[in-house]
């Protein structure tokens, strides 16, 4: 897989996260802190979700991950949210009077959370960006066809109920 390929898998996830970490800086300025906190907090959460929202569609791409599963990408999160969250403290720093590892437990447990939000708008936005993709990227044009097959799974489940 060579680099461009692997940016154009890393994309939508990277932009989830980016987005993600920017909410949780306008969450600060309503909590009441200064804009230049605010900023600063935004940027330390946005910079590792958008990585590790971008590892996670590289993973997918190179078939670590399988779409419409959650359990393995429930465990990525649980140990990628809290690391961001604990870079985020690191160049803030307001949120561990507790300690670290009381900290990392409690940004485990809401990582779960996250990971659902993630997977959730990951699986609405990727397949249109594969789509787009798949003309120029092989990799991109495999892991839409995984989703194709994955829809088609789901529709003749769905249809056999009936």
């Amino acid at each position: 897989m060579n680099g461009r390929h692997s940016l154009e898998l890393a994309l939508p996830g990277a932009s989830i996260g980016a987005v993600a970490g920017a909410m949780a800086g306008g969450l600060i300025l309503v909590a009441g802190q200064p804009i230049g906190m605010a900023a600063l907090s935004a940027l330390a959460l946005a910079v590792p979700l958008a990585l590790f929202g971008g590892l996670y569609g590289v993973l997918l791409g190179h078939g670590v991950f399988r779409p419409g599963t959650f359990g393995p990408v429930g465990l990525f999160w649980v140990a990628a949210f809290p690391a961001s969250r604990l870079v985020q403290e690191s160049v803030v720093g307001i949120g561990l009077e507790d300690g670290v590892l009381p900290f990392l437990a409690y940004q485990a447990m809401v990582s779960l959370g996250f990971a659902i939000g993630f997977v959730w708008l990951h699986e609405r936005l990727m397949p249109h960006w594969l789509v787009r993709r798949a003309a120029g990227n092989p990799h991109a044009e495999a892991l839409l066809g995984l989703y194709v097959r994955h829809a088609q799974a789901l529709h003749t489940r769905k249809g056999g109920r009936r």
